[in-house]
Formats: C-alpha cells, structure tokens, sequence
C-alpha cells in the first residue's frame, strides 16, 4: 500500500492511459459502460465544481494582490501578466504555425460512442433537464464567467473595505475548495482518463491521438525555453547582465522545479538562484514569492498548444479573434492556481468548456496532457520569476524598503498564517 501511495500522479496518468489503450478493444460492453457512467458522473460533478473554483481561488487572491499599498507591487503584478500573455500569444501562432497542416481534420469530433466504441453509461450527469430517464440534473449553482466576475467583485471589495471577518472567510472558503481537489478530484483523474482512452482505443482513435498529442508535447517544451530566452534577453538587457549567464544562473531552480512540480515549494532555491545574479534581498525577497503565484508563463504555454490542437483535432475555431479573450482570462485564471499537481488546469476548465466549447473527452486529454509536462512547465514558470526579479532590481536600484507593503494591513496577514499563500503549481 506505501508504495502505491508513493506513486506520483504522473505515473497513475500514464497507467491509465496505456491501460486504456491496451483494454479498449477486448473490453466486455457492460463493463466498458461501467467506467463511462464513472465518467459522466466525474465530469457532471466537475462542470458543477468549477464555478466554484474560480470563486474560491481568485476571490481571495485577488484580496491579497490589492493589500499591498506600494507601486511596486502593481508593477510588478503588471509584468508577470504582461510576461504571461506574451507567452501565451507566442504559443498560439507557433501551434497555428506548426500544426494547422498536421492536426486539422483529426476528427476527434468522431471519437467514443458516436464512432461504434459501443459503450454508453448507464446513468448520465448533466447541467440541464434532458429527454433521457436515465440522466441526473446537475446544474452549477452559478455560471463560469458569473463566478469570476463576482469573484473580482468581491475581492475588490475586500481590498476596499479591510473587512477581517469577511477576508478570513474567503480565505477559509478557498481551503475547503483546495482541499476538494487535493482529496477528490485529482485521486480521481487516472480512473476519468483510463475511460476516456478506453473508449478512444475501442473506437480505434486513441493511437491517433497519442501520436499527434507526442508533436504538441516536443513543441510545447521548446516553446518553453525560446519564452525563458525571451524572458532573459529583455531582462539581460534592462539590467546589464549577459542574458544566458543570468539564465545559468538559474539553473538550480530549474531543476528543483523539475523534481517538486511547485512553485511553491522550490521558492528558498529561487531565491538564493536570484541573488546570485545580484538581485537584492529585499527585491528577491518580495518578488520571487508573488511571482510564485502570478507568474506562469510555462504553464500558459503549455494549455495555449494543447488547447490549440484539441481545437484543430475537433474542427473548432482557432482565429486569433475568437481565442485572443481566452488567453487574456487564462493569464487571469492563473493567478489563482492551486498548489496541488493538475490544479492548474482544475482552475482551467471552466474556461476550457464555457469559451473553447470542450466536452468531457476534450476536458479529459487537456488534463493527461497537462500533467504529463507539468514539471517542465513550472521549472519554467520559477525560473522566468528571476528575470522579472532582475528588472524589478533594476526599477527600484536593489531597494524596496515599505513600499512594498501597507504595515496597516499586517494585522490582517498575521491571523491568516499560511493560508494566504495561493500556491501555484504548473
């Protein structure tokens, strides 16, 4: 039992998905409908939980971000947005660049029952009143794009108002969220992605699949570091510092990312990383772990080229006008990325079903695709926290002093303890 437990959820994905490929075929018909009927009731619970992520997680982040009083933290807020989105709009034309040719007419429109798998749940779970005796209605208590619209709300209003009370129960709201997905949703995915490669494999796509998803993954990974060379150059330039140097610099960090997939916990080796390029303690103290939580420009590239492909795989549109607001929601979205592997895109798919259009299966390869790269995309995202620190070091001459922060706000921050902290895994 230990050693099951010390399995890493990237190594139950990667069961799953090879299980489901091997046992699509000979799997007996009742059984097949067993896991697609575990399938429909995850996804109707999550299309059901994800308002509520959104609420839970940006409502405070959004509170803490406008607690500090100083300019710094605004510019410094405004440049890892700014970095992220940059990242994001590079990955979208590469993909258009690279896979248009490859990927379109992939026709995973085709994919599950409708392509003769012959699998059908018994008992489905959906967001509105259907025809079928056999469905269960589910309906999210509020829309996405309500949930991050009263999320802004509110947290503005927190920031406003230095309501303790209200703060506390926002915070308290978004552990219990954390928690559902720490404890609910993230144990479950390996069984939701085997049904869904078992019922691509027996309908005779899930070998097309994996094999135009292997392009995006090598894509997406190089698109990594040309955005981690970008990211250095400018902040190289900006500092007087030779860009590769200060990217080697940061070496440790990488790597650290790389073996804990968090943000969060590779923070002390971000840390001394940055000030071995000379960046201040006070600089380094204050940006490294904000950007922790802001700045994912790895984690961006990577759900900007899967989505991409999905979308081309489907047929859907993927004009710049018509994904443009999702890049500028998912650079959003990001700020309140759960520290937990697969949280990230958790936060995501709302997004990816309310704007992009995605169903369950959709939903489901985003997901396996995602965690499947998800240390490469947070050493990216620690390592590009440096060159925004070495710019920051720059704009503020290595002092940052109070500005920082309003003292008024610290006794807020002390009857928080540790659950202000929005981790962000990627």
């Amino acid at each position: 039992m230990k050693k099951l437990k010390s399995i890493p959820l990237l190594g139950w994905i990667i069961l799953a998905i090879i299980l489901g490929i091997l046992t699509g075929p000979v799997m007996p018909v009742w059984l097949g409908s067993v896991f697609l009927t575990y399938n429909s009731i995850f996804s109707g619970f999550l299309g059901f939980i994800v308002p509520l992520i959104i609420l839970g997680l940006i409502m405070p982040a959004v509170a803490e971000l406008g607690k500090g009083a100083g300019k710094w933290l605004g510019i410094t807020a405004a440049m890892a947005y700014g970095s992220t989105i940059l990242a994001g709009l590079l990955a979208y034309f590469v993909s258009r660049w690279l896979f248009t040719s490859t990927l379109s007419g992939g026709g995973l429109k085709e994919f599950g029952a409708e392509s003769g798998s012959g699998f059908t749940p018994f008992l489905s779970v959906v967001s509105s009143a259907g025809d079928s005796a056999t469905e269960i209605v589910l309906p999210p208590v509020i829309g996405v794009m309500s949930a991050l619209v009263l999320a802004f709300v509110i947290g503005i209003g927190l920031t406003a108002f230095h309501s303790k009370v209200l703060f506390r129960g926002a915070v308290e709201f978004r552990t219990i969220i954390e928690a559902v997905i720490r404890r609910l949703i993230v144990p479950a995915l390996p069984l939701f992605i085997f049904g869904i490669f078992m019922d691509l494999s027996a309908s005779g796509s899930a070998m097309v699949v994996v094999t135009k998803f292997l392009l995006v993954a090598v894509v997406s990974l190089a698109l990594t570091f040309v955005v981690l060379l970008a990211q250095y150059t400018v902040a190289g330039t900006m500092s007087g510092k030779n860009p590769l140097k200060a990217l080697w610099t940061m070496r440790d960090a990488y790597f650290t990312a790389l073996g804990t997939s968090s943000s969060a916990a590779t923070i002390p080796v971000t840390l001394a990383s940055t000030k071995r390029n000379g960046v201040s303690d006070s600089v380094a103290g204050f940006v490294v772990p904000l950007c922790a939580t802001i700045h994912l420009s790895g984690s961006m590239v990577k759900i900007t080229c899967f989505s991409i492909a999905v979308l081309l795989l489907t047929g859907g549109d993927v004009s710049f006008a018509a994904y443009l607001p999702f890049i500028l929601m998912l650079g959003i979205m990001m700020i309140a990325a759960p520290g937990v592997p697969g949280g990230a895109i958790a936060a995501a798919a709302g997004l990816l079903t309310q704007m992009l259009g995605f169903g369950e299966i959709e939903v489901g390869l985003m997901f396996a695709a995602y965690i499947a790269l998800d240390s490469f995309g947070t050493a990216a995202n620690v390592t590009g926290d440096g060159a925004i620190a070495l710019v920051m070091n720059k704009l503020t001459r290595g002092h940052l002093g109070s500005q920082a922060q309003d003292p008024a706000d610290e006794d807020v921050e002390a009857g928080e303890g540790s659950e202000t902290e929005v981790h962000a895994l990627a």
